[in-house]
C-alpha cells in the first residue's frame, strides 16, 4: 500500500488548512509549480503516517502476546522488552513529526490569505532639516539628570 493511501491522524487538519483533500494535495505537489509548503507538509505527512503504522504493529503485536486465550508458556519477557523498545522509538518518531508538521501548519497563511497575492502600497515620508545657520542646543538639553541624595 502506497503512503498515500495510508490513513493518517493530520488528515483532516491539512485538509482544513490546504482546503483540498490530502489525495488532491499529493497531486498537486506532483505539478513542477507546487509549493514549497504543500510539498514539506506532504513529506512530513508521509513520515507520520509511517510512524502511526508501525506503533499500530507494535501495539497489536504486544495485546495478541498478552491475549487472555494465549497459552502462558508463550510469553516471553525478552520479547515484551523488546517490543516496549520498538514502541518507544516508533512513539518518538511518532511525536517528532507530529510536532514538525504542527509547526509548519502553524506557520502558514490561513487559506482565505493563500488565494490572493498581497500588494503593498508604497509610503513616502518627507521631512524639513533646521537651516544651517540656526544656533546650537545648550548644553544641558538631552542631559541625563543627575541623582539626589
Amino acid at each position: 500500500m502506497s503512503v498515500r493511501d495510508k490513513p493518517c491522524t493530520q488528515d483532516t487538519r491539512l485538509h482544513e488548512v490546504f482546503g483540498v483533500p490530502v489525495t488532491d494535495l499529493y497531486a498537486q505537489a506532483a505539478a513542477p509549480d507546487a509549493s514549497a509548503a504543500v510539498t514539506r507538509a506532504l513529506e512530513l505527512r508521509s513520515f507520520l503516517a509511517l510512524a502511526e503504522e508501525q506503533v499500530a504493529r507494535i501495539r497489536d503485536r504486544v495485546h495478541e502476546a498478552m491475549a487472555p486465550e494465549r497459552d502462558m508458556d508463550e510469553l516471553s519477557a525478552a520479547d515484551l522488552r523488546m517490543d516496549t523498545q520498538w514502541l518507544e522509538a516508533a512513539l518518538s518518531a511518532r511525536d517528532g513529526y507530529r510536532a514538525a508538521l504542527d509547526d509548519l501548519l502553524h506557520t502558514m497563511p490561513p487559506l482565505h490569505a493563500q488565494a490572493r497575492p498581497t500588494r503593498f502600497a508604497q509610503q513616502t515620508v518627507t521631512t524639513t532639516l533646521p537651516p544651517a545657520s540656526a544656533a546650537p542646543a545648550p548644553a544641558h538639553v538631552g542631559a541625563a539628570r543627575s541623582r539626589r541624595r
